[in-house]
């Protein structure tokens, strides 16, 4: 799985790049918005609004551009209404089961675009319920086991963490989805850096990929999340994580 995690750390560590930042404001204005839209503008109310502005703070969002967004999921303004949540399943190369999550205004564009991405890199869209028996709901935080242990993390425990376990070159902390934010603020204040933290789709089992297979899979990948209306891909791949760095270093 340390391959998997890598894999997780490189890509919040391309989203914090001068050349995704644009994007990566895009998804997340559109993120605060619905969430707003749909559970109202008070944080302290809206589990999904409170991680949808952190995640725009960690990402340097600017406080107007979050307010802004705020503003307008809570208004009567049609954009804000024109964006629904739409999951989307297929396989990757090597039978990889990947859930896509999308805020669209139009599912028609949006398929068209996820299946010619899937057709292209050697995969194939599925029929809704496909693959979604194979993840459940967590919390997930990582952080760099280069500059921590475990026990370095014993306040996520104490806090009500599911597990705490090394993966490769990083830390997880699992959550259940509704202890996220109160056990990233117990790492906070124990002055704990994370590298991220979301809600995500973890994988009950996991399928190996080979070399050649991870190439296509990581190019799928990059294409999905590089998609205006996606906000997550999550995948049930492993593979090796020296594998992967030469295949990203390829690419």
């Amino acid at each position: 799985m340390a391959g998997h995690s890598k894999w997780a750390s490189i890509k919040h560590k391309k989203k914090a790049t001068d050349a995704k930042r644009g994007a990566l404001f895009t998804k997340l204005t559109r993120a605060i918005t619905v969430a707003a839209r749909e559970g109202g503008g008070d944080p302290e109310g809206n589990p999904a609004l409170t991680l949808a502005i952190q995640k725009a703070k960690d990402a340097s969002m600017p406080k107007d551009n979050i307010e802004r967004a705020i503003a307008k999921g809570t208004g009567a303004d049609q954009d804000a209404d024109a964006f629904e949540a739409v999951v989307y399943e297929g396989y990757g190369p090597g039978g990889v089961a990947l859930l896509v999550e999308a805020l669209t205004d139009n599912r028609n564009r949006t398929i068209a675009d996820l299946r010619h991405a899937f057709s292209k890199h050697g995969g194939n869209l599925g029929e809704p319920g496909s693959v979604a028996w194979i993840f459940e709901k967590k919390g997930q935080i990582v952080v760099d086991a280069a500059r921590y242990e475990e026990d370095d993390l014993l306040a996520a425990i104490e806090a009500g963490a599911e597990d705490v376990a090394a993966d490769g070159d990083v830390l997880e902390v699992v959550t259940a989805p509704g202890d996220l934010t109160a056990i990233r603020t117990a790492l906070a204040e124990a002055d704990v850096e994370l590298q991220s933290v979301e809600l995500v789709m973890r994988p009950t089992n996991r399928v190996e990929v080979d070399e050649g297979q991870a190439g296509s899979l990581m190019r799928l990948l990059d294409t999905l999340e590089d998609n205006d209306d996606v906000q997550a891909v999550h995948a049930n791949f492993d593979v090796d994580a020296d594998v992967l760095e030469r295949v990203l270093s390829a690419s």
